[in-house]
């Protein structure tokens, strides 16, 4: 069958997804974390993109190379761009797109070229006494398949969640520590 990908019939499309998905292992982290600041001062915050990189490790070497103003805000459809360095000094090149957001509330980001074989990051915002909780859902897959799988085994979840323990204390370090004095 030769059709532009836009004219594929639906039943090749669901047959082709389901496919794909039954042999691909997917993995899920969840993280959350309190702060003492305001909705408004959070999402000021983690939705300008400029501001990732104070709040991912130094040995990373992570840059954004994007062309952004330094008070540029996310909004649905933007294009990312990174130079990244999570192993033995090795750079890689990340795209990702900003798929959705609700301001305040979350935003989306996935991955439309890099390192994972696919990545869904979910960034949620709440109000709460005192301060606001972010809740951060990532789903990611690997590439090479079996290789991937032991990939992940061996170093790239522990990464992922070294850096989210790096930013979970250099975000304390910037806004303080959440404690809930139940006023």
């Amino acid at each position: 069958m030769n059709c532009p990908a836009n004219k594929i019939p639906k039943k090749h499309v669901s047959y082709l997804l389901n496919a794909y998905s039954s042999h691909m292992k997917a993995y899920h982290l969840n993280f959350t974390q309190r702060l003492p600041i305001s909705l408004a001062q959070a999402w000021d915050f983690f939705s300008s993109p400029m501001n990732l990189a104070k709040i991912t490790p130094e040995e990373m070497a992570f840059t954004v190379t994007s062309r952004l103003q330094p008070d540029q805000k996310m909004y649905p459809g933007m294009i990312i761009t990174y130079k990244v360095s999570p192993v033995a000094g090795i750079k890689l090149n990340w795209m990702t797109e900003i798929t959705q957001v609700e301001e305040h509330q979350y935003f989306i980001d996935e991955q439309r070229f890099g390192p994972y074989k696919f990545w869904h990051h979910q960034h949620h915002f709440k109000e709460i006494p005192g301060g606001v909780e972010m809740n951060d859902i990532l789903t990611y897959g690997l590439p090479m398949g079996v290789f991937g799988n032991i990939a992940n085994s061996i170093f790239v979840a522990a990464k992922l969640q070294q850096i989210f323990n790096f930013r979970k204390q250099k975000v304390i370090d910037l806004f303080g520590d959440y404690t809930n004095t139940g006023t």
